[in-house]
């Protein structure tokens, strides 16, 4: 999978970067935008699918590798909070994996940082004391907790959908069927009329096939 190079928006800040080839770039002058996914032509769209890693211990390099190697995500590593709060604001992030010690030794900043985090899930941990292990098993969960999250929200908003939809095809439904009951009808209103209330009806069997979350359901068709 290739990494591209996207440069805007641009920080003029030092940062390291652990990409997908498993080396860790540092940016003396400004940072830019590396990401990995499928090129479909010259150009491909920037995801906002990183995670910063917020930490002062010499063990930055070794932690983003680690979770490098166990998301798949590319790692931004801050070396202050205030670094951390200007990237924040330059670009989103999947999660950003919060060092308790820069908690401990800035609390105003910290405050400034999680004003922030946007969307961005919020990991503490104590990197002088925590292992690998139990590093990456803490972002892994927080991740996965997200996507889960999302999940559900996504279908609560496709079954609102689906119901706001259900109600309003019943009344196209009844408006066509009292407009084909009215007497006189001419010959070519009622024929377009039909047309409509038939179209309706097929709409119908469409939402119960798809059921309240968007999805067909098993020996169903269209």
């Amino acid at each position: 999978m290739p990494i591209t190079n996207c440069s805007s928006p641009e920080t003029e800040l030092r940062t390291e970067r652990w990409c997908q080839n498993g080396t860790l770039q540092r940016k003396p002058e400004r940072t830019t935008h590396l990401f990995s996914a499928k090129t479909i032509g010259p150009e491909v769209a920037c995801e906002c699918n990183m995670i910063l890693l917020v930490t002062s211990s010499e063990r930055a390099s070794e932690c983003a590798a680690a979770l490098h190697e166990a998301t798949g995500q590319e790692v931004v590593v801050a070396e202050s909070l205030v670094r951390a709060t200007t990237l924040l604001r330059a670009e989103g992030y999947l999660a950003v994996v919060l060092d308790q010690y820069l908690l401990e030794t800035g609390p105003d900043e910290a405050g400034t940082t999680f004003e922030h985090l946007g969307t961005a899930i919020l990991v503490q941990v104590n990197l002088a004391i925590s292992g690998m292990e139990r590093l990456v098993r803490e972002v892994r969960a927080g991740v996965q907790r997200r996507q889960r999250e999302e999940v559900r929200a996504r279908q609560a908003a496709v079954g609102k959908l689906h119901g706001e939809l259900n109600g309003t095809v019943t009344a196209l439904l009844l408006s066509s069927e009292l407009a084909l009951g009215t007497s006189g009808l001419p010959g070519a209103a009622a024929e377009k009329i039909e047309s409509v209330h038939e179209l309706v009806k097929k709409l119908r069997r469409q939402l119960e096939n798809a059921g309240p979350t968007g999805e067909a359901e098993p020996g169903t068709g269209g």
